[in-house]
């Protein structure tokens, strides 16, 4: 009998094992661990069940087994977790930037040459700025629709013709961008790709996505721990510590906030073990 389970989305799609391998095998999970989640999810699955509650029972299974490769599994589910304004999202992206050289700034007014204008992340080199529009969502199901890249345009396009008449940019290229940590609609990607947009996605696009540079630079978020509680890393986040790697290296936040020291050991490795996985 096929099992319907149901996605972020609404839609329902039948369920599949190898889909759920997948994910494990790239959390770093070994072979034995994964059959053994995998046969027990087969035994429990009904119809009906969310994706979000295999996701969450093969999660807690995955803990048990192994912990830092429970950390990478529950990667999508932490950068939901950023929230709930967008600004920690804002901070995350600007530290991508950061770790490529940029000087990057968050939350600036520039003048256009109609209006002003509010950009999330500005992110400066020698001869280069780009600019970026942040969409943070807590809900998994929700996409990026075409009318975000064609006012976020608009907006570029308005902020570069001011500073085409400023000397101080002579010389300079200029890219807009859109970044979310959930997905682009079809439409987003075509007008993103015929004007010269840039999009940066969960899974946009292929091979550079936000969940491959993530990996790829070990920049989890701090969300993704399981050492400090929900109220905790709200804390080091609203003290615009937003990634392991940050916090690995600003531990006096953790006095700020009163951690409790006896946990600290565990924490410790916790940050250390995030912050050297291997690439997969």
């Amino acid at each position: 009998m096929t099992i319907l389970v149901r996605k972020a989305s609404g839609e329902e799609e039948p369920f599949d094992q190898r889909k759920l391998e997948s994910s494990l095998l790239q959390a770093g999970a070994a072979g034995d661990a994964v059959r053994e989640i995998i046969e027990d999810i087969s035994d429990w699955i009904y119809q009906g069940v969310t994706t979000r509650k295999i996701y969450s029972r093969a999660f807690q299974l995955l803990k048990r087994l192994k912990g830092v490769a429970a950390l990478r599994y529950r990667l999508k589910q932490a950068m939901m977790e950023l929230g709930p304004t967008g600004y920690p999202f804002e901070c995350f992206i600007g530290q991508i930037f950061s770790k490529q050289g940029f000087e990057v700034k968050t939350g600036q007014v520039l003048g256009g040459m109609c209006i002003t204008h509010e950009m999330d992340v500005v992110a400066t080199g020698v001869s280069v700025q780009h600019l970026v529009e942040c969409k943070y969502a807590q809900d998994q199901g929700k996409y990026v629709t075409v009318q975000i890249p064609l006012y976020v345009r608009s907006r570029i396009n308005d902020i570069v013709d001011r500073y085409r008449t400023d000397g101080r940019y002579e010389g300079f290229t200029f890219t807009g961008w859109v970044a979310t940590n959930t997905r682009f609609s079809s439409d987003s990607i075509a007008y993103a790709s015929c004007s010269g947009l840039k999009l940066l996605g969960w899974d946009y696009p292929d091979g550079k996505s936000l969940k491959q540079i993530v990996e790829a630079e070990r920049m989890y978020p701090v969300s993704v721990l399981t050492q400090l509680s929900n109220r905790e890393k709200q804390q080091i986040i609203e003290k615009g510590v937003v990634t392991c790697i940050q916090l690995l290296n600003t531990l006096d936040v953790l006095d700020e906030i009163q951690f409790r020291r006896n946990k600290s050991t565990a924490l410790l490795k916790e940050l250390n073990d995030i912050t050297t996985l291997p690439i997969i």
